[in-house]
């Protein structure tokens, strides 16, 4: 029985990454903040004031389901 060592092209070797060789780690603490522009500013409100729109539309509906808001 011979065994092959060469990989087809349309193959690929998967290693899961406990089983990979460690690798040293990049240091960022150096690095210190980073400046936003307005866009990603603006970006980063709209979004965090859509997850907390989310949020309460989930906490209304978890409200109605336990009968706490009455008939609507």
């Amino acid at each position: 029985m011979i065994l092959e060592n060469t990989i087809d092209e349309r193959e690929f070797l998967v290693i899961h990454p406990l089983d990979d060789v460690v690798e040293q780690k990049v240091e960022t603490k150096h690095l210190g903040l980073m400046r936003m522009t307005p866009a990603v500013r603006i970006s980063l409100l709209v979004l965090r004031g859509y997850l907390v729109l989310m949020m309460l539309l989930l906490l209304y509906h978890v409200l109605g389901l336990a009968g706490l808001l009455g008939k609507v």
